[in-house]
């Protein structure tokens, strides 16, 4: 097999298994340079390799830049690299390379499976999100009304108990139970995510923030506790309600985040 092809295959295979990485490609050389265009290199965020733009000095230097584009939150960057004595390389010449960043979907877990669920999971998949419903209620977490989600049919709130969290979590808490919200936020809201948020009145993210404060969660943490959720667009009904909420996670996927106060009061289902 040629090295591209087994380049290739490994791709596929970061890919499937949902590893973020930035593809390096030699789009243009001119003069005497280690690589010709069309060679490529894959960085991990971990900083492994796979292939090569020829080693040493330069790719340290594309490396470097492959692993900025990673927590950046631009996808693409063009840089070009000049062969000089600066890099200890006599050869002369300079490349562009174009990196491309190929980034795991982002999780976002929806706790309860109503009417604003549905709309909101059929949503957040279109734009990209790996999407997880759940709720113990067999007739509402049904294939047939999340087709493309991944369901299970549980206690929302052990479930989220059982949550490690990370960076690339989204939750969004819109159960039928105010108590199960409660529940549910209270096993979540110390971990680490990019997004806690849930559905609800003033009134209700108020009393939440209370009951949570006199269970000993500090300010600090209550600020990253969005509620109500949702970009304030006056949303009314449920296609409206995910519209505004799709909208805040995808201002906190792009790092574009407003004060988690600033959102529109919604009701639950």
């Amino acid at each position: 097999m040629a090295p591209h092809m087994d380049l290739y295959a490994e791709i596929a295979a970061l890919v499937a298994e949902g590893r973020p990485f930035v593809l390096a490609t030699v789009i243009e050389s001119a003069g005497s340079t280690p690589q010709k265009p069309g060679s490529k290199l894959v960085v991990l965020g971990d900083g492994g390799l796979r292939g090569t733009v020829g080693g040493g000095a330069i790719e340290h230097q594309i490396v470097q830049a492959a692993l900025a584009l990673l927590e950046a939150p631009e996808r693409t960057r063009l840089i070009e690299t000049h062969l000089t004595h600066e890099l200890g390389m006599c050869c002369g010449g300079r490349m562009k390379v174009f990196l491309e960043k190929h980034g795991a979907p982002p999780r976002l877990t929806v706790f309860g499976a109503g009417h604003v669920a549905k709309e909101l999971a059929a949503l957040a998949h279109q734009v990209g999100f790996r999407v997880t419903v759940v709720d113990e209620r067999p007739e509402w977490a049904r294939p047939e009304r999340f087709p493309e989600v991944e369901l299970r049919v549980r206690d929302p709130a052990d479930h989220a108990r059982e949550q490690a969290g990370g960076p690339d979590c989204y939750y969004c808490v819109t159960t039928h139970d105010h108590p199960l919200d409660q529940a549910v936020v209270e096993a979540l809201v110390g971990k680490p995510s990019a997004y806690l948020g849930v559905i609800g009145s003033r009134r209700k993210a108020e009393r939440f923030r209370m009951r949570l404060r006199a269970a000993g969660v500090d300010e600090h943490t209550l600020e990253r506790l969005r509620s109500p959720m949702g970009l304030d667009i006056g949303a009314l009904t449920p296609q409206e309600i995910a519209v505004s909420i799709v909208g805040e996670l995808i201002q906190v996927r792009r790092k574009l985040v407003s004060s988690p106060g600033e959102a529109c009061p919604s009701r639950s289902d």
